[in-house]
């Protein structure tokens, strides 16, 4: 038995090295799943590192949810979403350029950024919870990125890859809240001017705070909790967008104004 558990501790280990040399060496890895097979493995590898960028004094700044979309965890045959963490270095501002060689192989995505004010320990939550907590919201490009391959993944895969977080940008005017629809609020994001993706607060679980709700219930009874000031990116609003050098989105969403996500070469 000793030795089974030392197996498995050892081979998401090796997932987690795997991954990070991916991202040192910005060539993408093999899948991962022939390490681990669940999405508590992929949570382990994930906190390794996790914990491995806290030692190397890089700072947690959020969380993002990724598998909002219903037609994708069908797709996935999962019932719930899952989550990565948001560090300082990943934030970009508002329109100034985005490094496109710091990705693998990027996407871009609007999504609406939830700004916490209180903290969320314990739970479970409610809408009202989080409504409380929540300070304000933001327009956000969030820039996925895939250390594996082709993006050839399931969820444990994902989950490990601290589900698939590459970047983020986030707007500059915040919004209250109060007397905001988010579920109703439409999306469009150009490329160049040219539409490329649309859809609304409705594609992320029903509603970006039922993602909220989930996230906050998930984590507030370990030491990843949501405190105040975290970011929470609470998932895609449209589809996903391949991106390319020079690339310049923007993503207007209705109630919260626009940002934009410029890339250089």
């Amino acid at each position: 038995m000793h030795d089974e558990w030392s197996q498995a501790v050892d081979a998401r280990g090796h997932a987690a090295d795997r991954l990070v040399e991916a991202a040192r060496t910005g060539k993408p890895c093999a899948p991962i799943r022939d390490l681990v097979a669940t999405a508590a493995d992929g949570y382990t590898v994930q906190e390794i590192n996790t914990r491995r960028a806290l030692d190397e004094g890089r700072r947690l700044v959020g969380k993002k949810i990724g598998m909002t979309n219903a037609q994708v965890r069908q797709h996935f045959g999962i019932d719930q979403p899952d989550y990565g963490m948001l560090f300082a270095d990943m934030a970009y501002s508002d329109g100034l350029p985005v490094p496109l060689d710091r990705f693998l192989q990027p996407r871009a995505e609007a999504e609406i950024a939830l700004v916490f004010g209180k903290d969320l320990e314990g739970g479970p939550f409610t809408v009202a919870d989080v409504l409380r907590a929540v300070e304000f919201a933001l327009p956000a490009i969030e820039i996925a990125d895939s250390r594996i391959a082709d993006w050839d993944i399931t969820p444990a895969d994902t989950i490990a890859d601290n589900a698939s977080a590459g970047a983020f940008v986030l707007g500059s005017t915040p919004a209250s809240l109060m007397g905001l629809d988010l579920g109703a609020a439409g999306m469009t994001m150009t490329r160049a001017g040219q539409e490329v993706s649309s859809g609304s607060g409705a594609a992320c679980l029903g509603h970006p705070l039922n993602a909220a709700v989930w996230l906050a219930t998930a984590l507030g009874r370990t030491e990843r909790a949501l405190r105040a000031g975290d970011v929470v990116l609470t998932g895609a609003l449209g589809p996903v967008v391949p991106v390319g050098p020079e690339d310049v989105f923007e993503a207007r969403i209705e109630g919260l104004g626009s940002v934009r996500a410029v890339f250089s070469r």
